[in-house]
Formats: structure tokens, C-alpha cells, sequence
């Protein structure tokens, strides 16, 4: 007979003490809640968490370890009119487990009404077809582990998918290919390092859910925005498949790429979870406690506020919702040693009810919490909802997906007329954007491309989406693409466009790389990794998505390219300013004929070609240590026109200038012979649809 002792109400969840385990779970709408725990062969045992305090039901069991499967059962009203959804009938994960064992098998029993019948109560037992939590053993040697904190400013991200990235590369063993030990392979280390990124962005890796109908497509939800658990890595990506072995291995993972010098922030999903409408599955919080844990039609409780395009949205101004996020963040941040997050929709976060609002009770949380408020905070400013679209509204202590930026630079290299004002102040850090509330350029994460779109080699291959492999008879996706395919759409043997698409591929990573602000690459854009078209591929778990690693010529040749630019930012402080541009001088604006930029200028619509002075003497902002800063001063001419164009070089105050980067060749040639040197006043041939970085010597 298992013994079951009053134990605490904090922590929630399972908390294993070394002795025993601490059970706790909070539901307001509960009448009885019973923990049942599951032996190797599925065989259950119930038992009635005996005490409530604050509504948190808890208890102690002195036998209980780590490897433990366990999953509750919640006793209360069912009453989907009034928003009450509990069901004892299912098994429910504990929205606090640190581990979960197996996937839903979408049998009728997780459903809490019956096909066909909507209105009719459904008390099939979904525990055979349920995952199960786990209780896990949180202790991990760290060693000497230290977070790499690299400042903002210092900082390139590479978005990348855990199994994406890894599954193809033929040097990681195979049973690793896929899963966190791949990600810490040494094969990847050593790239990430040579290619000169400072931190992995890891899109969700939260313990998510593939639907039902992907399922029945021959398909799943590959990008993992489909959360149900947000304590435990996922799963799917443990390369033992062991009982909670991935929370070891997420740990070592991180700890190996620290030891590189790499931080890792997590894509995380808050606004939603896999739970779906309300005909949905009850996997968790909806049998839980529906009303505390998922905002509701006001006047229809039946329904659910959805802001996400998933069904459901988190009820974010309910204390207890609010605090899961919360613990959620600092566990993440203390026991598995994350270096910050990207927040997927957060314009869904800060919601109070029907409006954004930038001051609501989850940013005043975050601003005051003394863990998570240390992290990199990274929103993507926008959901589907009424006026979700919030790039430069979030507040002063986060940073910002910023979508103008992508949609400027692919504008300007494909050739759009009146360009040329945005262009500028996306270069410069957006200062329209982030200035008026005392933000810096590192508020911008500036990037091309992500996993949601094209990526870069399809962005100048392809003039419309191609999502016929995804099911929807091409109608999901955006129609939106600021593409263009450069005269023929798909792949092609004409060797013009194939050089052409290569020289705008090192246009668009240059310019995101040299620009002010956090550059964030796409992982394979420096490889020229493509989707064949497919600008929608989050329920494409094949070669669809994932990387190709190869030692091609057209591969390396890239990849050596951008390696060139990265180290270029790297060593030049002028590419990476802490502080907006003063306008007294340290980046000027000149015409391609080396006069200074006038307002007619600017507002000429068919200009396309433009040259910008950073100079490296006029940096205001001091360094880490209150030395001043001094650097090279460079000249970048960009010329986005179809026709080569003579740049006269401007009188910037004397020196000569020597070219450093040509996005015409595909590998810097310089040092290969004797750089040509010019002065101010003589010509410098910049090819069409190209752009070159000269340096002052």
C-alpha cells in the first residue's frame, strides 16, 4: 500500500527530493483530484491528492522516484456552456512535468464528447492512449558551465531546428542524427563556430503534440508550434528514447555548446497550447481547470478567444496561467541553463482582454522578475488578432522580430521603386522604430529570411509559393513573398540566372549582416538550402526541411562567403554600434556621384543605387571598459539597378580605399593578388545588382 503524505503545494508539479516526491497541481474548479501512477506495463494506480491549499491540490509519497510515469485525474462540474470541461474519464499530463514518455494516438477516448455527437458527454478511459508525465532526477553535473552572455550588440543568432539541422550530416552517428547529442556533435560545434555565429535560436523544442489530421496526411507538425508541455524537452528528440533521458541530454547540450562559446535562446509558445477549439482534445489544462487556464468567449464560454490561428488562446491575466509562464521562463533559465527566449505571437501575451497593451501583467512580470529580465527577450511583435501587428511597441527591455526590415531589404534587391528612405533606416538600426522610447539598434533583430517563408535560395527562385506537398491544395502559406525568380520559376540550367541568383543570395546575407542592429540567419541560407518552394513547411518532417550537408562547390563557395561577412562584423565594431548614429557625421549618405544625399534625393522613386560612409573615427559610444573606440572607416556601395554604374568615391576628409568584399565574385579575391587602391573623386565600377565593401587604408 503506497502511503501518500500532506507534502507542500510549492513547487507545483513533481518535485523529487531524493527521499520522495512532491506532487502538486492547481485547479480552482476541482472537486477531487486523483494522481495516478503507471508501472512498465501500464498497469495504474489511483490515489487522492489529500491536501488543497490556495486551491493547489498536493501530496507527499516517500516511495516515489524518478522514472515514475504519472498522469491526474480531475473530479469537477462538466458543463461546456459555462466553460467547465473536467472530465475524470482522462488522463491528463501535468502542465508542470519536467519529462513526458509516448505521443497521442488520437484515439476517440482523449475526446471529452463522441464523433458525431458534439453535445454527447464522452467516459471512454483515454489512459492507454495518452502520453505519461515522468518524474525526473534534476540533479546534472554542469561542471564549470557558464552562461556565454554575449552582449547584444556582439551577438548573431542562427535559427535552426534541432532535427532539422542535424538529421542529414553524415558525420554524426546515426542514432544521434536528429535529436540534442547530434545538435552537440562536434561536426556541428565546429561549424557554428567557423561560420562565426554567437547563439542558436532552437525553434520549439517545449514538449508539442502532431495533429491528427497531419497524422492522416502522412505528415506531423515539424516545427513544433503545438505545445503541450512547457517543462519538458521534447521528447522526439532524445537519442536514446531512455524514460527521461532527454532532460539529460538537452543539458548536456546546452552545456557543449557553451563550452563553444554559444548561447541558446528557445522559440517558445506561450499565447496557445495543442488543446486546440472546443472540439478539441483533453489532454491537460482543459480538463484541469478550462476557465483558469485559456481565455473564453465573453458571453459564450463554449468557445474560446482565439488571437493565434490555433484554436485557443492562454488566459494570460489569470494569476495561475501567468505564473505557469513565469516558472516556466525561470526553470528554463536556472536548472537547464537557456540564455534567453524568442516568444513566439507575443502580441498574444500582452493582451488584457481585447487590446495589445505593451504595459500588461505579463511584461510587468517579466521587467521585475530578477532571472528571466537577465535572459535575451526576443518578441515576435505580432498575432493574427484585431491590431496585432506591434513591430516597435514592446517595451524598452526587449527586442523585436523585425518584419519591416525583412520586407524592405528583399524589396530593395529585387528592384521596387522608392525604396530607398526605408532602406536607409533599416540599415542603420531603425531608429523610426526604437529611438522615441530609448531603445538601441540591438532592439532590431534584423533578419532575411526565417523558418516561416522562403529561405533565401527560394526567395530568388521562385515567384509564388509551391505548397502542394502540405495537403491544402497550395492555399496555406503566404501569397505575400517579395520574391522574385529571376526569369524563370524553379531550378533551372541557364547559367545567367543561376549567377545572378547566387550574386542577390550574397547581396541580401551581406547587407543583414553589416547592417545595424542583431543579424539572425536562417540555418542552410548560408548553404543555399532550399524547400523547392515551399514557404510553409512546418508539417514537412523529410528532406523537404531538413539541411543538406554537402562539400558541393556552389555549398562551399557560399558558406565561404558568408564566413568572410561574419568576420568582417566580428572585427569591426563599426558594423555592430551600441547607439543610433549621431547625423554629425559617423554615417553619411552620398549619390553615386559622391555628393551628399539630399531630401530630392531620397525621394527620387526610380533611385536604386546609393553609397553610405561609415566612419570608424566617430564612434560616440565608449567600450566595455570606458575606452574610447576607434576603428576602420568603410564605403559600402550598394547598387540594387539592373545596369552597372561608376560610383564617384566621396571626399570623406582624405585616405585612400581599398575593396575588402564584392558580392559580383563569389569568393573575395583580394587577397589573392594585389588589392587595387583609389581615391576620393576617381570611379569605382559596381556591377549590377550588386554591392561592394571598400575599407580606408
Amino acid at each position: 500500500m503506497i502511503r501518500v503524505w500532506p507534502g507542500d503545494p510549492y513547487p507545483l508539479g513533481a518535485h523529487y527530493d531524493g527521499a520522495g516526491t512532491n506532487f502538486a497541481l492547481f485547479s480552482e474548479t476541482a472537486v477531487r483530484v486523483e494522481l495516478c501512477l503507471f508501472d512498465d506495463e501500464g498497469r495504474e494506480t489511483h490515489l487522492d491528492l489529500p491536501e488543497t491549499s490556495g486551491f493547489v491540490w498536493h501530496g507527499y509519497l516517500p516511495s516515489v522516484g524518478p522514472g515514475q510515469r504519472y498522469g491526474y485525474r480531475v473530479h469537477g462540474p462538466y458543463d461546456p456552456g459555462r466553460g467547465q470541461r473536467c472530465n475524470p474519464a482522462k488522463l491528463l499530463l501535468d502542465p508542470y512535468a519536467k519529462a513526458i514518455e509516448g505521443e497521442v494516438d488520437w484515439d476517440g477516448s482523449v475526446f471529452s464528447y463522441r464523433f458525431g455527437a458534439p453535445a454527447e458527454f464522452n467516459d471512454d478511459d483515454s489512459a492507454p492512449h495518452m502520453p505519461k508525465s515522468v518524474v525526473i532526477n534534476p540533479y546534472f553535473d554542469w561542471m564549470t558551465d557558464r552562461n556565454p552572455r554575449t552582449p547584444y550588440h556582439e551577438t548573431i543568432i542562427y535559427e535552426a531546428h534541432v532535427k532539422g539541422l542535424t538529421k542529414l550530416n553524415p558525420d554524426i552517428p546515426e542514432a544521434q542524427r536528429g535529436t540534442y547529442a547530434g545538435l552537440a556533435h562536434p561536426t556541428v560545434i565546429d561549424y557554428l563556430q567557423e561560420l562565426g555565429v554567437t547563439a542558436v535560436e532552437l525553434m520549439p523544442v517545449h514538449q508539442f503534440v502532431h495533429d491528427d489530421v497531419l497524422l492522416k496526411r502522412g505528415l506531423k507538425n515539424y516545427w513544433g508550434y503545438n505545445t503541450i508541455g512547457f517543462f519538458a524537452p521534447h521528447n522526439g528528440y532524445s537519442s536514446t528514447g531512455q524514460l527521461g533521458e532527454q532532460v539529460q541530454e538537452f543539458k548536456l547540450m546546452v552545456r557543449t555548446l557553451h563550452e563553444a562559446g554559444i548561447e541558446v535562446i528557445l522559440d517558445v509558445v506561450y499565447n496557445h497550447t495543442a488543446e486546440g477549439n472546443h472540439l478539441g482534445p483533453t489532454l491537460g489544462f482543459r480538463g484541469i481547470d478550462n476557465a483558469g487556464y485559456y481565455r473564453l468567449v465573453d458571453g459564450a464560454p463554449e468557445y474560446y478567444m482565439d488571437t493565434t490561428g490555433t484554436g485557443n488562446s492562454v488566459n494570460v491575466h489569470q494569476p495561475h496561467a501567468l505564473q505557469l509562464i513565469m516558472d516556466s521562463l525561470r526553470y528554463w533559465v536556472t536548472e537547464m541553463h537557456v540564455d534567453g527566449f524568442r516568444f513566439d505571437l507575443a502580441s498574444a501575451l500582452a493582451r488584457e482582454f481585447h487590446d495589445v497593451d505593451r504595459l500588461s501583467a505579463f511584461f510587468d512580470l517579466v521587467q521585475q522578475d530578477p532571472i528571466v529580465s537577465q535572459v535575451k527577450l526576443i518578441a515576435e511583435p505580432w498575432d493574427v488578432g484585431e491590431g496585432g501587428y506591434q513591430v516597435g511597441n514592446f517595451p524598452a527591455l526587449w527586442t523585436e522580430w523585425n518584419g519591416k526590415y525583412r520586407d524592405t531589404v528583399r524589396d530593395y534587391w529585387r528592384g521596387v521603386d522608392g525604396r530607398l528612405p526605408e532602406f536607409g533606416s533599416r540599415f542603420t538600426g531603425s531608429s523610426d522604430l526604437y529611438a522615441d522610447d530609448g531603445r538601441h539598434p540591438i532592439a532590431s533583430v534584423n533578419f532575411v529570411t526565417c523558418h516561416d517563408g522562403f529561405t533565401v535560395h527560394d526567395l530568388v527562385s521562385y515567384n509564388g509559393k509551391h505548397n502542394e506537398a502540405n495537403g491544402e491544395d497550395n492555399r496555406d502559406g503566404a501569397d505575400d513573398n517579395r520574391s522574385w525568380n529571376h526569369g524563370v520559376e524553379g531550378e533551372t540550367d541557364d547559367p545567367d540566372i543561376i549567377g545572378l541568383r547566387e550574386r542577390q543570395k550574397r547581396n541580401m546575407l551581406t547587407t543583414l549582416l553589416l547592417s545595424q542592429g542583431v543579424p539572425m540567419l536562417s540555418h542552410g541560407d548560408e548553404a543555399g538550402r532550399t524547400q523547392h518552394g515551399n514557404n510553409n513547411a512546418y508539417c514537412q518532417d523529410n528532406e523537404i526541411s531538413w539541411m543538406t550537408w554537402s562539400d558541393s562547390p556552389e555549398q562551399e563557395i557560399l558558406r565561404a562567403f558568408v564566413r568572410r561577412v561574419t568576420e568582417l562584423r566580428r572585427e569591426h565594431p563599426v558594423f555592430r554600434r551600441r547607439r543610433f548614429p549621431t547625423g554629425d557625421g559617423d554615417i553619411v549618405w552620398y549619390t553615386t556621384n559622391g555628393r551628399p544625399m539630399t531630401d530630392a534625393d531620397w525621394q527620387t522613386s526610380y533611385a536604386k543605387a546609393i553609397t553610405v560612409f561609415l566612419d570608424g573615427d566617430r564612434i560616440a559610444e565608449p567600450g566595455r571598459h570606458g575606452e574610447p573606440i576607434r576603428d576602420d572607416s568603410f564605403l559600402l556601395l550598394f547598387n540594387a539597378a539592373d545596369l552597372d554604374l561608376n560610383f564617384a568615391l566621396p571626399d570623406t576628409g582624405g585616405g585612400m580605399w581599398t575593396g575588402v568584399l564584392d558580392t559580383a565574385t563569389p569568393i573575395e579575391v583580394y587577397d589573392d593578388h594585389e588589392r587595387p587602391v583609389v581615391s576620393a573623386g576617381e570611379k569605382v565600377l559596381v556591377e549590377a545588382r550588386s554591392m561592394q565593401v571598400l575599407r580606408r587604408v
